[in-house]
């Protein structure tokens, strides 16, 4: 798949899960009325209240290479080729927890890396809807997650989580 974009996004909730949110989306329906399909995004970053903190969980729409349902219908191309992401939190309260922050720069930095995606094209939800939300909140450092360097990352697994070469701070966190 063509993938050009990486969207960040907060859940704006204290807690929540990959199963938890696609609850909440297979409820939505599109302007035509449809169902959504479930979890609108391609991986979901948790903060310790519903997934391990720091812990990168895959969706279906990952796992199956399929646009996303999260930028809104504004412009398209972010639904397409856009790679959404999103960190359990509220970033208007509270930042990101560390390894939350850790996780992000991680899976960020891989993503660029194998699709060839530029820092520029690192972008935050509200930049694509400015006035419809403050996502991923004003406490989120995106420029330090768009622009971090990572440690050294071998790819992907097949179920699209990255994999390190050398043991590092995040431990057990990724699989």
């Amino acid at each position: 798949r063509g993938w050009k974009y990486i969207v960040l996004h907060h859940t704006a909730t204290g807690s929540g899960s990959v199963e938890s949110i696609h609850a909440d989306h297979v409820k939505k329906k599109d302007k035509s009325g449809n169902n959504w399909l479930g979890i609108g995004y391609h991986f979901v970053i948790g903060n310790g209240q519903g997934m391990t903190d720091g812990e990168i969980e895959p969706t279906f729409r990952w796992r199956t290479q399929i646009q996303g349902a999260h930028a809104g219908s504004s412009d398209k191309e972010y639904n397409e080729v856009g790679i959404g992401v999103c960190l359990v939190g509220n970033f208007e309260n509270d930042p990101p927890t560390p390894a939350q922050i850790q996780s992000t720069k991680l899976l960020v930095q891989t993503l660029r890396r194998e699709y060839a995606i530029g820092a520029a094209q690192v972008v935050p939800h509200n930049d694509i809807r400015a006035s419809a939300t403050a996502c991923p909140g004003k406490l989120f450092p995106m420029a330090e997650v768009a622009s971090e360097r990572p440690a050294v990352v071998f790819g992907l697994d097949p179920s699209g989580v990255p994999v390190e070469s050398m043991a590092s701070s995040l431990g057990s966190v990724l699989r």
